[in-house]
């Protein structure tokens, strides 16, 4: 379970019914598999041990107590293998019948939860045969001794806290009141559940819709097994349809009418995470139910796994990867950022915005939000007074490119060359522009932004913030310089999403002239453009200095969403970047993050306002109220003892 990932899996035998020899036989097989491929949690179907279509055989004691023998046979199959099991089979209790999941781990039955809600209409007819469930536990005969039985079980591994499994089977999960609310809410981080769940048509979309909005509501894991082939067909058919989902994800889900099994890793640490940052994820008292600790050898689990995660990290994790997708998100971003500064332009009644334009992407994306803005206002663009302001480090591209947009767009294209008035402030404050040092760089920021605030004053117009959110990030911003505006609509943006953005737009703006020097924008290096250029070409690209913006966003995403471990986040850019970036490299850029992400935190202390976009921000009004004092040490230890 290293990183926090457990890999788990579903199977469906291709069962007998009522032949419960022949399908311990094939459980078992499945359970081998299962240790090779490294698994620590494997669910089978819903009374598989003896069919679940068994019907009034249920009521003979020959098939009740071979079913028992062939239980202790698995249990004891499972002797020396790390990991835990659950099986259905029929069990006699008390004089009466329950339909039960039987969790088995190390040679041991942990206990027996029984089947709350019994269905007994339409096809299904199981309260002619099954009691529903006792919540509280109690005690069951097995062997020469007892096991808990209850619905109120969670079996809790030994040597990580976070693996915590509750279990229900089948119409649980269908009812207006799951089990399953109960486990999570007394500590169980997956559910597991035994089922057989009948074909019809267009019942495997809604139960793929079920189990994964129960894994978001519950914030939990899920692993879903459902009968398949080899039970009776006299009245219904099963198609075997597996699915493991966390948090509203599918992680794995089976190919129908086909037995199998299905494996996923599922992010125990994630989930965990999640809800210790929910403040409405409830917790319950828990003395209702009974922990049952269960022990998994997890190097040998590791070793199994041979490193191979079975799981895809997405190396881009703000921007999705399907295009039809993509195009929607682009669209609904804009739309948000649009809207906040349509109403931030109603009550303050400003009529003009002023914008800094460097002919980069991120005054390229703040003029386009502000241009959809004015449209949505019912303001003339020709209101929208975009600012080109060259300095020693402007080239041709960047300039042309700046007054192209601005024109093409139907906004006011003003220039303001500002090397007199910074070369004058050099003067005054004793700096050799020969020297170009910080202060040779930020002088000709604040002076870009003195510029705008006043153009505001003259028009009554509101300054618009360009600056990302990768770059609140990283400190990337001159104080009081381009850091300042009155409103920042790409405040949430980080920049590898800016890129997209730019990029549907030009896609679907119709027009030619405009969509070529929007791609154009998107083809200049990302650059401040603050020291000269070298023979008329960006000289200082800021990639150079502070690192890919990709891994950056990666690094970002990680640590807002989630708060991972830097070994943790670390080891998924490895893999996440494999042939793209190389460990060192990766490592090296996410010292850089954390360094500058702890001592940069001041200048996010005071952003101005601007909209949030989508699950991570840097707002101190929003997601992160971070001090700026705080010490980074801890940190970067753990970055010292990378394997």
């Amino acid at each position: 379970m290293k990183d926090g990932f457990f890999r788990v899996a579903a199977a469906t035998p291709k069962i007998r019914v009522a032949d419960p020899v022949y399908n311990r036989e094939q459980i078992c097989g499945f359970i081998e598999e299962g240790e090779r491929l490294g698994v620590g949690l494997l669910v089978f179907p819903e009374l598989c041990l003896t069919a679940y279509t068994c019907g009034d055989l249920f009521l003979q004691d020959v098939l009740l107590r071979r079913a028992k023998e062939e239980l202790e046979a698995i249990v004891d199959f499972c002797a020396g293998k790390s990991m835990l099991v659950f099986v259905g089979l029929p069990w006699m209790h008390g004089g009466k019948l329950y339909n039960v999941a039987a969790a088995v781990c190390g040679g041991r039955l942990l206990g027996l939860v029984p089947k709350k809600h019994i269905p007994n209409y339409s096809e299904f007819y199981e309260r002619r045969h099954f009691t529903p469930g006792m919540e509280r536990p109690t005690l069951t005969q097995w062997k020469d001794g007892v096991v808990p039985m209850g619905m109120n079980l969670l079996f809790a591994c030994e040597e990580y806290p976070e693996l915590v499994v509750g279990a229900e089977i089948c119409e649980d999960v269908w009812a207006a009141c799951p089990p399953s609310i109960g486990h999570a809410t007394a500590g169980a981080t997956v559910m597991v559940n035994c089922s057989a769940s009948d074909e019809v048509v267009g019942k495997d979309v809604y139960r793929q819709e079920l189990i994964g909005g129960q894994s978001a509501r519950l914030v939990c894991g899920y692993v879903y097994a459902n009968a398949g082939e080899g039970e009776s067909s006299q009245d219904l058919v099963f198609d075997g349809h597996n699915i493991i989902a966390e948090n509203g994800t599918i992680l794995a889900e089976s190919k129908r009418f086909q037995p199998g099994m299905i494996t996923a890793d599922m992010d125990l640490e994630r989930l965990i995470s999640e809800r210790r940052r929910l403040t409405t994820f409830p917790t319950a008292d828990d003395k209702a139910y009974l922990r049952v600790e269960f022990s998994l050898d997890t190097k040998e689990m590791e070793r199994r796994q041979e490193e191979k995660l079975l799981r895809v990290i997405d190396n881009r994790p703000f921007v999705p990867h399907d295009l039809s997708e993509r195009s929607r998100r682009c669209e609904e971003i804009f739309t948000i950022q649009a809207m906040g500064l349509k109403k931030r332009m109603e009550h303050t009644g400003a009529a003009h915005a002023v914008i800094g334009i460097s002919g980069g992407l991120d005054s390229t994306l703040a003029l386009l939000v502000t241009v959809r803005a004015f449209d949505m206002l019912g303001l003339a663009r020709a209101q929208i007074h975009a600012v080109t302001m060259p300095c020693f480090g402007t080239t041709d591209r960047t300039y042309r490119n700046a007054c192209t947009l601005t024109q093409k767009l139907g906004a006011t294209l003003t220039e303001v060359d500002i090397r007199a008035a910074v070369m004058q402030h050099f003067s005054d404050i004793g700096q050799d522009p020969a020297v170009h040092d910080v202060t040779y760089e930020n002088g000709q920021a604040r002076e870009r932004t003195q510029v705008l605030m006043d153009i505001a004053n003259k028009c009554g117009g509101l300054v618009i913030g360009t600056g990302d959110m990768s770059e609140l990030a990283l400190g990337w911003a001159t104080y009081n310089g381009d850091h300042m505006s009155m409103y920042g609509v790409n405040v949430s943006v980080p920049k590898t999403l800016v890129r997209h953005l730019v990029r549907y737009y030009a896609d679907v703006c119709g027009e030619r002239e405009l969509s070529e020097v929007l791609t154009d924008v998107l083809d200049t290096p990302v650059s401040p453009e603050l020291l000269p250029p070298e023979d008329g070409v960006i000289s200082q690209k800021t990639e150079d200095l502070v690192g890919p913006y990709e891994l950056h966003d990666f690094f970002l995403y990680y640590v807002l969403r989630f708060g991972y471990l830097p070994s943790k986040i670390y080891r998924m850019a490895v893999r996440a970047f494999e042939g793209e970036y190389g460990a060192d490299v990766i490592e090296k850029w996410l010292n850089v993050f954390y360094r500058r992400y702890f001592a940069q935190q001041f200048k996010r202390s005071c952003l101005p306002d601007g909209p949030k976009v989508g699950s991570v921000a840097v707002s101190p009004r929003g997601d992160l109220r971070m001090p700026s004092d705080a010490v980074r040490r801890i940190w970067l230890e753990d970055l010292e003892h990378l394997e």
